[in-house]
């Protein structure tokens, strides 16, 4: 009676096993069939670790900024380590060497493209892209939302200037 009652168990969980690989894989062939479009750049600064010291609370945020430009866009892996590495040469030349270390640690250990995270490797693009070489269609799709991203920033930086008169 026990034996039947594993098997059973048994047969249960190698359906949901199957089950989800079928899920999985869909999900993952049709997210590369049907990549989808480029969302808008956002960025939350240096997402969960500090923008700067107590002291200077902005000292490298505009950092993390350039490397949030590098994961919302996304592409292959050997990009993905020159934006990590990109992110840690930034900060040291602040004069934080061991932040820098700590962060460098943090996006690699954290921004891979398969965790379903708003920091993730090529989070501008629907989840499950993974490591890509931008297609020529993807990089007029990030082109031409750095340049309505460029007219959004002169807009503010315009309007700012007019309220300093």
């Amino acid at each position: 009676m026990k034996n039947l009652g594993m098997e059973s168990a048994s047969r249960e969980i190698r359906f949901c096993q199957k089950t989800i690989f079928f899920l999985l894989l869909l999900f993952g062939i049709s997210a590369v069939c049907f990549g989808g479009d480029l969302k808008p750049f956002t960025t939350d600064g240096c997402s969960s670790f500090p923008d700067g010291t107590p002291d200077n609370r902005a000292l490298w945020v505009n950092c993390c900024i350039r490397h949030d430009l590098s994961y919302w866009k996304g592409g292959t892996s050997q990009e993905r380590l020159d934006a990590d590495l990109a992110l840690q040469n930034c900060v040291k030349a602040v004069g934080e060497t061991e932040v820098a270390r700590l962060m460098l640690a943090g996006v690699r250990a954290g921004g891979s493209p398969y965790f379903p995270t708003p920091y993730r490797w090529g989070y501008g693009w629907p989840y499950a892209r993974g490591y890509r070489t931008l297609s020529t269609d993807e990089l007029v799709q990030v082109q031409q939302r750095l340049q309505d991203l460029e007219l959004l920033l002169r807009g503010v930086i315009k309007e700012l200037a007019g309220e300093k008169k």
